[in-house]
C-alpha cells in the first residue's frame, strides 16, 4: 500500500486504537495529523516525524474548533486524502431508566455528532480534488446489542447510518466513506462498559473474550489493518460498505 503521497486526518489518536493507525500510517510514509482533546501520548510520535505529523488539541464536538483544527491541518499538509474517525466513548452498562439525559447527550455527541462535524470540515476540500476517503469506526453492538448499553448502542448505529447516506451523496465526487465494526477490542475503553462498580477483568474476560467466536479479543493493530486498506487504492471500489472486524461476535 503507497501512502506516500496521502495526506492523512486521525480523530480519537490520543487512545489506543487511534494511536495504532496513527503510527501505520506514518510508518507508510503519509503525513499526519492527529486530533484528540488529550494529546499527551503523541508527543513521541511528534520527536520521530517532525516534518510529517503534527497533533492537535481538539473538542471533536465543538464546530468551530473542528473547523480550525481541519484548516491547520490543511495549512500544514496541503489538503487532506484520508480521513479516519476512531474517537469515542463507552457507556457503562445500566438500565435505560437510570441513564441520564446528559450522559445520553455526551455519547450521542462524542460518538455520532463528531464525525458529522469532522467530515463537513474535510468534504469541501475533497469535492475540489474529487477524491477522498472517509473511515468510520463504529461498533458490532450496532449490530448485535448488548442489554444496558442504549446509548452507546444508538449512538454507533447512528454512525453507521451515517456512514451510508455520505457514501451515496459524495460516490459523484469520487469521495469513498466506509465503516468499521469492531468487535470487543483489547483496549483500555473496553473496561468501561462494565456496570458502575463492577470487575472490569471479570467483565473483560467472561463476558466479552468469551463472545467472540474466534475467542480473542480484537486488537487496535487489527482495526489498523482494516483501516490500511479501506483507505488504499486497493479498495478504490468499496464505498458504503461496513467491515466487521469482530471474530465472528456479530454472527
Amino acid at each position: 500500500m503507497d501512502f506516500q503521497n496521502k495526506t492523512v486526518v486521525v480523530t480519537g489518536a490520543n487512545g489506543g486504537m487511534g494511536k495504532v493507525i496513527t503510527e501505520r500510517f506514518l510508518a507508510e510514509g503519509a503525513k499526519v495529523t492527529a486530533l484528540d482533546l488529550k494529546i499527551n501520548r503523541l508527543e513521541e510520535l511528534r520527536d520521530r516525524y517532525k516534518e510529517s505529523f503534527i497533533p492537535l488539541s481538539v473538542n471533536l464536538i465543538d464546530e468551530s474548533e473542528v473547523n480550525q483544527a481541519i484548516a491547520s491541518a490543511t495549512d500544514f499538509m496541503g489538503g487532506i486524502s484520508v480521513l479516519v474517525n476512531t474517537v469515542g466513548v463507552a457507556q457503562a452498562a445500566a438500565n435505560i431508566e437510570d441513564v441520564s439525559l446528559e450522559e445520553w447527550d455526551k455519547i450521542i455527541r462524542v460518538n455520532t455528532t463528531s464525525l458529522f462535524l469532522t467530515s463537513k470540515a474535510v468534504v469541501k476540500s475533497m469535492k475540489k480534488q474529487r477524491s477522498g476517503v472517509i473511515t468510520n469506526i463504529a461498533s458490532i453492538a450496532a449490530e448485535r446489542p448488548r442489554p444496558g448499553l442504549n446509548a452507546y448502542v444508538a449512538s454507533k448505529g447512528g454512525a453507521l447510518a451515517f456512514t451510508k447516506a455520505l457514501a451515496i451523496e459524495l460516490a459523484e465526487y469520487k469521495i469513498r466513506v466506509n465503516g468499521i465494526n469492531p468487535g470487543p477490542s483489547d483496549t483500555s475503553m473496553l473496561g468501561k462498559f462494565s456496570p458502575a462498580g463492577g470487575n472490569v477483568d471479570e467483565v473483560k474476560d467472561k463476558t466479552f473474550m468469551s463472545s467472540v467466536p474466534l475467542g480473542e479479543l480484537v486488537t487496535p493493530e487489527d482495526i489498523a489493518e482494516a483501516v490500511m486498506y479501506l483507505s488504499s487504492d486497493r479498495a478504490k471500489m468499496v464505498t458504503g460498505s461496513v467491515l466487521n472486524v469482530d471474530g465472528g461476535r456479530g454472527l
